[in-house]
């Protein structure tokens, strides 16, 4: 069943009918007496209220989908674009005055979702009760009316009750990729880059600037500093959190240790059995082979050409935190 109609389709047109026909009653009825007349101007009443604040309750598939379906409460300002077949809940706020906003296909918005552009959604999103994307950046040097270049999310991707994205403070737009479930109150700062069919648990916080690789998951209320990566595959703890970038498919199930290589995740994404091999191989060097960091990478070179093997070199390569490995709870890997 839903709840939501469309201003443009004019679901409502019995009930105004109806309401001109009380109205004609009540003007030109001079048999009634006053407690007739007094109950068709209540009927009334009830039908004005139920026009402006409900909509007729009809089942979802009686609605076109050539036109938006849009619930009265809702609020639609500013350049806010709406692709034929989306879905816009009770209470729901589109605010496209500081940029535009775009929504594709299939998305639906269920009720009290907050968008604040410059934002784009991409099709067949799903965001729960009290969800904010495009919100202002939560810094105390930045004020509530910095547009920046906003927030670009791709298809697919399903929003629990209370998620919140920030747009971003630098040059470059947010990004989120396609297919990933975010649970409940879980939250990304400004400029964080999200990757692709990843799981978010109840709670999980990234800062800003951080950048999520494809199939990572996180258990509730993990967290992670700013500018931290979290490289393809890796797996965060519940209560666990990181201030060092995570290799792929590392598990970190305390603060800045790695425990374990994510066997289950590199099987369920159909990873070679030779290539986990090689991840076994470059968590045991760089983790338990008793040697700093860089002498490790070293060792890690001697297998270069190996894909997997290239992958980890090239993320600590890369890195400008230093990694998480399993020795310590604070130590900064160089």
């Amino acid at each position: 069943m839903a709840l939501v109609r469309s201003r443009a389709r004019g679901d409502d047109t019995f009930m105004r009918s109806a309401l001109q026909f009380i109205g004609r009653a009540v003007r030109e009825t001079t048999e009634v007496n006053n407690l007739e007349q007094w109950m068709l101007r209540a009927m009334a009443r009830a039908m004005v209220m139920c026009v402006l604040t409900h909509s007729p309750i009809v089942e979802a598939s009686d609605y076109s989908p050539s036109v938006p379906t849009i619930h009265p409460t809702a609020i639609i300002e500013g350049d806010v674009t709406l692709a034929d077949d989306v879905v816009i809940g009770p209470w729901c706020h589109l605010m496209g005055t500081l940029g535009a906003i775009t929504v594709g296909s299939g998305t639906v918005l269920r009720s009290r979702v907050q968008l604040e552009g410059p934002l784009t959604l991409g099709e067949n999103n799903t965001l729960c009760a009290n969800v904010c994307l495009g919100c202002a950046p939560q810094d105390l040097g930045t004020p509530m009316s910095f547009v920046g270049p906003g927030v670009i999310i791709g298809s697919r991707n399903v929003f629990r009750e209370g998620v919140t994205v920030s747009r971003p403070k630098w040059e470059k737009p947010g990004r989120i990729g396609n297919d990933n479930y975010w649970m409940t109150n879980s939250h990304a700062g400004h400029d964080c880059i999200i990757g692709n069919n990843c799981i978010f648990g109840n709670g999980t916080l990234f800062a800003g600037h951080c950048e999520i690789a494809d199939r990572v998951i996180t258990g509730g209320s993990a967290g992670l500093q700013q500018f931290v990566r979290v490289g393809r595959g890796a797996f965060i703890g519940g209560l666990s959190a990181a201030t060092l970038d995570v290799c792929p498919f590392f598990m970190v199930l305390t603060v800045n240790h790695a425990r374990a290589i994510n066997v289950i995740g590199m099987r369920r994404a159909g990873i070679p059995s030779a290539s986990i091999d090689a991840a076994r191989w470059a968590f045991k060097t760089l983790c338990h082979g008793r040697m700093p960091p860089k002498r490790a990478l070293e060792v890690l070179r001697t297998r270069a050409g190996d894909p997997m093997i290239d992958e980890y070199i090239s993320f600590i390569e890369s890195s400008k935190r230093g990694i998480v490995i399993a020795r310590g709870r604070h130590e900064k890997s160089q």
